[in-house]
């Protein structure tokens, strides 16, 4: 049996159908909806495979529209905007059984020097990745024997997930909790060579526990939820290559939760503190 890591690299790894035309695996999951980083994923892949190699990606800007259905196919249609000298504009409309459920827009950019660079530093100092137990660990160990739809969960999880802060488990111990997050975060395995994969690996990943600045301040993180969330828009900025299958902090924060909606922002660095990505999300919350 493949790897997770395997696994996401093959869903990556989209069928060309026609020009500009390309399908899409939806894993049949126990999931009400499919994963809103896999839509993302596969559509940025969609949207490169349509640039030339030697223009990254530098930004997204991406819309949930519907929740897709796990198990059935998503064709994603790419529109070719723009082919400048240094910059190339890609749409694309993911379709599942006849509906729009997913609308992306990405910029690529040719790399070139700068004038001038700076950064802001890392707003706190963290643990070592190494030092810090697997998100499933510290779930095993507060559980005991994980519910079977759990464990294949874990089992099929192509991220190695670790919280800088230890899982809280009460509401008495998320009383009055900053709506802030951090999870050192690497695929399980290789993800091969081509950078492509590791920036579609990584926006997949971006969708995984951004909300949870939202919701830390309210409840628990694991265990029953009082309320439905789900991904309303992403937008993320691609700094400095990077590989997703070596060490990055996701590093999670939420200004504000109102009116059903909360907003969450992320800044994704490598383990010498450089800044690589920054991301953006909307989340809907609604009673259940």
């Amino acid at each position: 049996m493949t790897n997770p890591a395997e696994r996401l690299v093959d869903l990556l790894d989209l069928e060309q159908i026609e020009v500009n035309i390309f399908r899409g695996r939806s894993p049949q999951e126990s999931l009400q909806r499919v994963f809103g980083g896999q839509v993302a994923g596969q559509a940025l892949v969609a949207a490169g495979r349509t640039t030339d190699d030697d223009r990254p990606v530098h930004s997204l800007h991406a819309y949930f529209l519907r929740p897709g259905r796990p198990g059935v196919p998503i064709v994603y249609q790419v529109e070719r905007v723009r082919d400048g000298r240094s910059f190339t504009t890609r749409r694309v409309t993911a379709v599942q059984q006849g509906h729009t459920i997913f609308n992306l827009t990405a910029s690529f950019h040719k790399p070139e020097e700068g004038p001038f660079e700076h950064q802001l530093p890392p707003a706190r100092k963290v643990p070592d990745p190494e030092s810090l137990p697997s998100v499933m660990r510290e779930v095993r160990e507060h559980l005991g024997e994980l519910p079977e739809q759990l464990e294949r969960m874990a089992r099929r999880q192509p991220f190695d997930i670790r919280y800088v802060d230890r899982l809280r488990w009460t509401p008495e111990e998320v009383k009055d909790a900053e709506p802030r997050s951090a999870v050192w975060m690497r695929a399980v395995g290789p993800l091969g060579d081509a950078p492509l994969v590791h920036t579609c690996a990584l926006t997949y990943a971006s969708d995984m526990t951004l909300l949870d600045a939202v919701r830390l301040p309210i409840e628990p993180l694991w265990g029953p939820r009082s309320f439905d969330m789900a991904s309303l828009d992403h937008a993320m900025w691609f700094h400095r290559p990077f590989r997703a299958d070596e060490w990055f902090l996701y590093d999670q924060e939420s200004p504000i939760a109102t009116g059903g909606r909360g907003l969450a922002r992320g800044r994704i660095y490598d383990v010498e503190g450089r800044l690589l990505v920054s991301v953006v999300q909307e989340g809907l919350f609604r009673a259940l």
